[in-house]
């Protein structure tokens, strides 16, 4: 017998699956978090005519910092050995997540979270 609640099904009326994936919110629903990605880039003279390139990002608190570097790395066309994400210098760990990041290094600051990333030289 397959019940109600039950989506999908073989000849034999076993279930696939009892989860219906059409009802599934997956992050949608989660908490979020405002991120600015900027590129690392050495010290220099402020130059008026050209402002700095600055990118905002609002994700999930789930999300993982790997995730934020498969995004860069698919926009700028890079391998995820060229990109790196920082911050205040320092490398983040993959499995670090945006909740982690800003209850322990942003608590009481104000949005957007500031992200640096660095590229890389390939190496021939």
């Amino acid at each position: 017998p397959v019940s109600p609640d039950t989506v999908g099904g073989d000849p034999m009326g076993l279930p696939y699956s009892t989860f219906d994936h059409s009802r599934a919110h997956y992050f949608r629903y989660d908490e979020h978090v405002s991120l600015c990605l900027e590129k690392l880039r050495p010290p220099q003279p402020p130059n008026p005519l050209c402002p700095p390139q600055q990118k905002y990002v609002r994700c999930s608190v789930r999300a993982q910092i790997r995730h934020l570097r498969r995004v860069l790395c698919h926009r700028l066309g890079l391998s995820l050995q060229h990109v790196q994400i920082l911050f205040d210098n320092e490398p983040l760990p993959d499995h670090m997540t945006m909740k982690q990041l800003w209850l322990s290094r942003w608590f009481g600051k104000p949005a957007p979270l500031l992200l640096h990333y660095s590229i890389k030289d390939k190496r021939r």
